[in-house]
């Protein structure tokens, strides 16, 4: 119901039906009032004695129509109201309902065209001005007291006016600043995905086919091996891209996706077994312990913190020359702990093995890991062991 209420109040054609509504409310109620704020004959005003009651109805009814233009055409309709007003004093007929017309619409305008608001309200007190002096025969500085007050009136009306569209403006910047955040934000999730997702398996990959280029002539039998991580890492990799390319269509209800690439989030900590060995592959031996007592955790909980474990073990196949590498899942009570430490460089190597520093690598990889932990208010290291080697813990709260 809370749903319905919300698509029904930002529903442009509600607001169009409610805006048609209070404009016709308004016609209505001007024309209403036209005949009952015109002062009485005993007051010296022409009353317009000739005219019965149909006919008082109808021109207060067409005096009203050009208020149903105010949404298209507000400077005419309020120079034509103005109009009105300046007929009335002629004829002896000076309703106040013209006069509160005028400011109101004086403050409308105001929300649009401040400049053509201001104009309108100096010539409505000017007219009223003038009046005064001449069809009723006051003096001058009862005129001019009387256009003082109705001045001060049109000034309200346009201040109101002019903070309501300042407030307008706010609330618009305010909302393409949330709406640009957010595009940055998706753009960001878009690019830890792809990078976690990819780097691993190319960093694989190219381990892989290095090995099997050196060994292509002496050892046929590990260069197939190598070319079989290669096919079956390609394979996952492409199978997991097209998971994300799903899960960003997700919008397109006839999108004909392959049905072996679902839109649920790619990666929990129950596939870091095949992660230790698929990294096996490249060389690199993965031990993993678990602590605790495992249970199931929060979707974004179980894909973050396999993102890290992943990205974890990318860095030590890519950079650090290490043979071997330590990770550790710890489920608390209130969270899970993730450790990954490696030895650093043993000095073995081996077929395939680069050595790159750390300071090799574009950076991104730690920096998405970070910003992972970040966003589920965990808490987030990584540097360098005094006794060599790099380590990088999580925990994030569940």
């Amino acid at each position: 119901m809370e749903e319905l209420l919300q698509r029904l109040s930002t529903s442009k054609r509600v607001t169009w039906l409610m805006s048609q509504a209070v404009v016709l409310a308004t016609a209505c109620l001007y024309a209403l009032m036209l005949p009952l704020t015109m002062p009485t004959p005993e007051y010296g005003l022409f009353r317009f004695p000739d005219l019965g009651s149909y006919q008082t109805t109808g021109l207060c009814v067409v005096l009203a129509l050009p208020i149903l233009l105010v949404r298209r055409l507000p400077g005419t309709v309020f120079a034509a109201v103005l109009g009105e007003s300046v007929l009335g004093d002629i004829f002896g007929a000076r309703p106040l309902i013209v006069l509160i017309l005028l400011v109101v619409l004086s403050g409308y305008i105001a929300v649009r065209r401040p400049k053509a608001a201001a104009v309108g309200s100096v010539a409505g007190v000017a007219a009223a001005f003038v009046n005064d002096i001449h069809v009723h025969g006051q003096s001058v500085g009862g005129a001019a007291q009387w256009a003082g007050w109705l001045a001060l009136w049109f000034a309200v009306a346009w201040v109101f006016g002019g903070v309501y569209r300042k407030r307008r403006e706010y609330l618009e910047a305010l909302q393409e600043q949330t709406a640009a955040r957010a595009i940055v934000t998706e753009r960001l999730r878009i690019a830890r995905e792809l990078h976690d997702s990819v780097a691993h398996s190319i960093g694989i990959i190219t381990v892989l086919s290095g090995a099997a280029a050196r060994v292509v002539e002496t050892r046929p039998e590990q260069t197939r091996q190598a070319l079989s991580g290669i096919e079956t890492t390609s394979r996952e990799t492409l199978l997991e891209l097209q998971r994300m390319l799903g899960a960003l269509r997700r919008a397109e209800p006839d999108d004909a996706m392959p049905q072996a690439a679902p839109l649920a989030p790619a990666g929990s900590l129950a596939d870091v077994p095949q992660l230790a060995e698929r990294t096996a592959d490249a060389g690199v031996r993965v031990h993993v312990a678990w602590r605790g007592e495992q249970r199931p955790l929060p979707p974004e909980i179980e894909l973050s913190a396999f993102r890290i474990v992943q990205e974890s073990v990318t860095n030590v196949v890519r950079h650090s020359g290490a043979r071997t590498c330590r990770v550790a899942v710890g489920y608390e009570p209130e969270g899970v702990t993730i450790e990954v430490v490696d030895d650093g460089d043993d000095g073995l190597g081996g077929p395939g093995r680069p050595r790159h520093s750390a300071a090799g690598g574009s950076g991104f990889g730690l920096l998405g890991m970070r910003e992972r932990v970040t966003l589920l208010s965990g808490q987030f290291s990584a540097g360098r062991r005094p006794e060599g080697g790099f380590r990088v813990t999580a925990r994030l709260p569940a």
